[in-house]
């Protein structure tokens, strides 16, 4: 059990760790294969479909034992070695049904907790699909599992993707925006991006983006300077005016690393934006997982508004 919480373990063995009976329980129904359960009582087992469990092998151990391998500060007293998922392979039918042309790519989330609230809001907003790349935490750590509540298992995930092949997984026509604090906008939220210069609106900040390896070991002002410059130019608008059209994908950075380079050379790319939250003045930013909420239920509801205008544009 020990050795199952190990990403190591989990990449060379293809075997992930979940824990309680409702994670068991959404995995079995999403088509993932559970090959050794662990149980301290028949209650254990209640609310588990047994009509799934036929191939799965049982191992009844003393509660203590389980409080001692859980995350949980009340366990329920069930754990489950499966196979580690391929989205290829799942069936998500609740997802088909409400999904929306919106894609979530996650880029530099290292916190467990934030990237399973990530995921859970994604599921939530009925996103298509979410791409996680290298730099992220591990989608099938614990933490990011408890955290997400089942999302792993209603919305296909697919992780550790290096940036060169993210775009294999858009369509053509997806434009993908960024969320972006860095602007003088977030400062004060009373200018519109209208009133900006074309400076202003094309700016951004050395904090907000990671440099490439060779260039974090030096701090020269020259440097800097030419580091700025050589960034892509996106334009910068709040996330209340219309962005989300047709197929539409957003990156969220994680708060300590920032956004990779190659995020934004993809905004660039698919001429997309940078989309930033108005805030009162003196707040630095929000949590990452707050951004990512508030930005995908904003491009939900844009979405749904622009299909609902054009159905009554056909009736009419």
């Amino acid at each position: 059990m020990t050795i199952a919480k190990s990403k190591k373990f989990r990449d060379q063995h293809g075997k992930i760790l979940l824990e309680g009976r409702r994670l068991i329980t959404d995995a079995l129904g999403a088509g993932a294969r559970l090959e050794t359960l662990f149980f301290s009582n028949m209650d254990s087992l209640k609310e588990l479909p047994l009509e799934k469990l036929k191939d799965v092998k049982f191992i009844k151990v003393k509660f203590d034992e389980i409080k001692m391998w859980s995350d949980l500060v009340t366990p329920q007293g069930a754990l489950g070695i499966f196979l580690k998922p391929e989205y290829s392979k799942m069936k998500y039918p609740i997802q088909q049904e409400h999904t929306i042309p919106l894609l979530l790519i996650c880029d530099n989330i290292r916190d467990p907790g934030n990237l399973g609230t990530i995921l859970r809001s994604a599921a939530a907003a009925g996103c298509s699909k979410i791409l996680v790349t290298k730099g992220c935490v591990d989608v099938w750590e614990p933490k990011v599992l408890r955290a997400g509540m089942g999302a792993h298992f209603r919305i296909p995930v697919v992780s550790n993707l290096e940036w060169e092949v993210v775009p294999n997984y858009l369509s053509t026509s997806t434009c993908v925006h960024v969320a972006d604090h860095s602007c003088p906008v977030a400062e004060n939220p009373s200018v519109l991006p209208e009133s900006l210069s074309p400076r202003d609106q094309r700016c951004t900040s050395p904090h907000a983006v990671r440099k490439p390896i060779e260039s974090e070991e030096s701090d020269s002002e020259d440097e800097e300077r030419a580091f700025l410059l050589s960034l892509p130019k996106v334009d910068i608008q709040g996330c209340y005016q219309s962005w989300a059209r047709e197929q539409t994908a957003i990156v969220i950075g994680g708060e300590t690393h920032g956004l990779s380079l190659e995020a934004l050379l993809l905004v660039e790319k698919t001429r997309g934006k940078r989309l930033y939250i108005p805030m009162t003045p003196g707040v630095d930013s929000l949590n990452s997982a707050m951004a990512a909420c508030i930005l995908l239920f904003e491009g939900r509801r844009q979405l749904l508004f622009e299909a609902a205008t054009a159905n009554r544009t056909e009736m009419s």
